[in-house]
């Protein structure tokens, strides 16, 4: 049986709940204008998750990036109303803050699918369903300067 956590958002006059705790982690039902990061980001410090794993899918407005290690800065692009196919990601620490790690496929109205990593994302029409799988140690990630990036450590 699901239990209720209590993590509550005022949309209007409504009080709607935005995860539940499950066997593997936690479930996390999203609605339009919810911005997915910050929620994620949200549920990782109320519930202070040592580190987590995440897939979703769902309807977004997103902004991709495309890492360009020359430069090393993201190229960014945005694409509305589309369906998102696929999310994976993990939620980490860096220097004390939650730090987010995602990538994702969507598709649009004539089924044409764009990727990457991302940059922003929130629920423009429907939903957006994301199950957070918890981890039991936690984990940082680090600066890589010859990469420019921040690299998740295992150690």
């Amino acid at each position: 049986m699901l239990t209720n956590h209590n993590t509550m958002a005022q949309t209007g006059s409504n009080t709607t709940t935005k995860y539940r705790k499950v066997p593997a982690g936690y479930l996390m039902v999203l609605t339009q204008g919810d911005s997915i990061m910050a929620e994620l980001e949200k549920l990782a410090v109320n519930q202070n998750l040592p580190a987590a794993n995440f897939t979703g899918m769902g309807f977004v407005n997103i902004q991709f990036g495309y890492f360009d290690f020359t430069e090393k800065k993201y190229h960014p692009k945005n694409f509305d109303n589309v369906e998102l196919a696929s999310m994976h990601g993990t939620i980490a620490w860096q220097k004390g803050k939650v730090s987010i790690h995602a990538h994702g496929v969507v598709g649009d109205k004539d089924f044409n699918a764009r990727a990457g990593h991302i940059l922003a994302a929130t629920v423009s029409t429907g939903s957006v369903e994301i199950l957070i799988t918890t981890h039991d140690k936690k984990l940082e990630r680090i600066k890589d300067e010859e990469l420019g990036a921040n690299v998740l450590s295992l150690d």
